[in-house]
């Protein structure tokens, strides 16, 4: 079984028109079960971060089975954890990387797949720190004409979304 960890933005909810759409792609799937998080009440990154273990804690799930998918602070959240302990895998949308109010701005992320999309017109999280982090860590980095929201590329997303759980599930079988 993988569990997959769907975690929204800061001003979003678990409603959040992505988190939704990647929820719908993840419950299509055998031998996947997706976890909506509700970080709503807790603005600071780290109240969050603290919830999302407690969460995978109390579900007993085996983090090398488990997918993080984020967007946002969602998506750094998904890489800070996996900074802390490795992870089946990360799909980071618009991470908020490379931001001061955020305990670690560039956390190692430890996945076996990683994917992250991010727009070049981002005006909330700057592309610059993102893109650095997937050079270094050569991770697989999709940059698409669009601004943090990322609504005009929810199609791509969703196909890259598919794709890597078909990934991760091979992976997850094989272990």
């Amino acid at each position: 079984m993988m569990t997959v960890y769907l975690s929204h933005g800061l001003e979003s909810g678990p409603g959040a028109l992505k988190i939704q759409a990647l929820n719908g792609i993840a419950e299509q799937l055998e031998d996947c079960e997706p976890v909506v998080m509700d970080y709503r009440g807790m603005p600071e990154p780290q109240q969050r971060l603290q919830h999302l273990r407690a969460t995978m804690a109390s579900r007993r799930d085996t983090p090398a089975h488990c997918v993080l998918a984020g967007s946002s602070i969602g998506g750094w959240l998904s890489a800070a954890v996996s900074a802390q302990q490795p992870v089946l895998g990360c799909f980071l949308l618009a991470p908020a990387l490379g931001l001061l109010d955020y305990p670690e701005t560039s956390p190692t992320i430890q996945a076996a797949v990683t994917h992250i999309v991010h727009g070049w017109r981002d005006d909330v999280v700057p592309p610059g720190p993102v893109i650095e982090r997937a050079r270094v860590q050569r991770l697989s980095l999709r940059m698409v004409d669009d601004d943090h929201r990322l609504h005009d590329s929810l199609d791509t997303i969703l196909a890259d979304f598919e794709r890597f759980l078909g990934q991760c599930a091979a992976l997850n079988r094989a272990c």
